[in-house]
């Protein structure tokens, strides 16, 4: 395909020269053509997937003819397929209503009828953008709408699942190190004797907290905003058009989305999102823990604190022989601190409402949908190529028991907390053992010793 280059101070971004978009969308593109970011694919079949249902409503309401329906609907569905993906071309920084996007959809899908219909293409006749494509609809309920259901279903398609299966692994290896006793740590410093299967139940439940926290958000987001148009009054729109487009849509995605309990606060906030966006990141910080967590407890694997092995995926470093590097740990800890980025990002634009509309959209979707996608890649990765690998190191989980100072806790129901404390004062100046020094002392007998320990 040829290309023109539409050049400013940021760089350059590829758009097709023979395009199915019209005036509008190319007054967008020269426009705001300085970041080269545009909305996710899944923002834009979302989007198609939205008019499809009003092409669908419009025609049995009779607003719409037969054919100029027929045409949108197959033209809806070539883009919920990705065949004009490359066409959807305008910057995710532009009107803050997501107009310049909603208008891209609309001059494509109106071109592409017009060629299905007469074998030309034509961007007015007969199928024009507005009049037909966005009929009964405005930008300002049509792309928060579609916010909504490209979150609820990525979280439903990509995230939840990819939850899912990183609390089996964990869940697995917590059920498979449940025998192997080991130090537990707090401050980084020794605490009490755990197993390892502790540990990693832990991390098990923080995951399945997560998938609560994501579902949580969902009858918030199942709101939309269809109907409202301009400010939430359905001005231009049929009193049935909302009803009939949500019935397909959950017909087509199999979720349960419903009109918004109140037209004018889902046109004017973008809360549900702001929340969506905080349960995400929330996920995220879980993942920071149990990634750290299992960096630590591999490293070494001499010199550090080497209670489990993890897969080895590549070379760890390009001058040391043998090094084994947490690659995957570190490259969740990368895409958790770029979610929590986007929620900061999330939280800000949604303060940016005044009156009757939100005027961020276009960063919210990008940002949070982001976030979901990351957040789903991670958890996946960490489960299959991390955590299914991990093998305990049973000699150096109990010989970090044995030689724990911090086993003198259990001394202090018999002895009390000062005669404890001073038993573990000698055993660490002497460099000695719990059980040496109150075996030389006859403090305790052998055989309470290992009854105890």
């Amino acid at each position: 395909m040829h290309y023109r280059e539409v050049r400013d101070t940021m760089g350059t971004m590829a758009v097709p020269a023979e395009a199915y978009y019209g005036a509008q969308t190319q007054r967008a593109v020269e426009n705001f053509a300085f970041s080269g970011l545009r909305l996710p694919g899944t923002f834009i079949h979302s989007l198609a997937m939205i008019k499809k249902g009003a092409a669908v409503v419009n025609g049995r309401l009779g607003l719409l003819e037969a054919s100029p329906a027929a045409a949108i609907r197959r033209a809806c569905d070539e883009v919920m397929a990705g065949t004009f993906d490359d066409q959807f071309v305008v910057d995710v920084f532009q009107t803050g209503s997501g107009t310049s996007t909603h208008m891209n959809m609309n001059e494509v899908l109106a071109c592409r009828a017009n060629e299905l219909l007469t074998g030309e293409k034509r961007d007015r006749s007969p199928v024009h953008p507005n009049d037909h494509v966005n009929l009964g609809q405005s930008s300002n309920d049509v792309i928060p709408s579609a916010l909504h259901v490209s979150a609820w279903r990525q979280v439903d398609d990509r995230l939840l699942p990819a939850l899912e299966m990183l609390g089996r692994s964990l869940s697995e290896k917590g059920r498979e190190f449940a025998g192997l006793r080991k130090v537990g740590r707090t401050h980084l410093q020794d605490a009490v004797p755990m197993t390892l299967g502790d540990e990693f139940s832990a991390h098990a439940r923080q995951v399945e907290l997560g998938v609560q926290r994501v579902r949580a958000v969902f009858p918030r987001l199942a709101e939309l905003a269809l109907g409202g148009t301009a400010v939430g009054t359905g001005i231009n729109s049929h009193p049935r058009f909302a009803a009939g487009v949500i019935d397909l849509l959950n017909r087509w995605t199999g979720l349960a989305f419903v009109r918004a309990g109140n037209s004018f606060e889902a046109v004017a906030c973008r809360d549900a999102v702001v929340e969506a966006s905080a349960a995400v990141r929330t996920v995220a910080v879980s993942l920071t823990k149990i990634a750290n967590d299992v960096r630590w407890l591999a490293s070494g694997p001499r010199c550090g604190i080497g209670e489990i092995e993890i897969p080895a995926l590549q070379p760890g470093s390009s001058i040391m022989p043998g090094k084994v590097n947490p690659v995957i740990p570190e490259a969740v800890l990368q895409a958790t601190v770029q979610v929590a980025a986007n929620d900061a990002a999330v939280a800000q634009a949604g303060m940016s409402g005044n009156f009757e509309l939100n005027v961020m959209m276009p960063l919210m979707a990008y940002n949070l949908l982001q976030s979901i996608a990351l957040t789903a890649a991670a958890a996946e990765h960490l489960a299959a190529k991390c955590i299914a690998g991990i093998r305990a190191n049973a000699a150096v989980c109990t010989g970090n028991v044995d030689k724990s100072l911090a086993l003198a806790t259990l001394l202090v129901p018999r002895l009390g907390y000062e005669r404890a404390a001073e038993v573990a004062r000698k055993a660490h100046r002497a460099g000695k053992t719990i059980g040496q020094v109150l075996a030389e002392e006859g403090l305790m007998r052998e055989e309470e010793l290992k009854k105890l320990f």
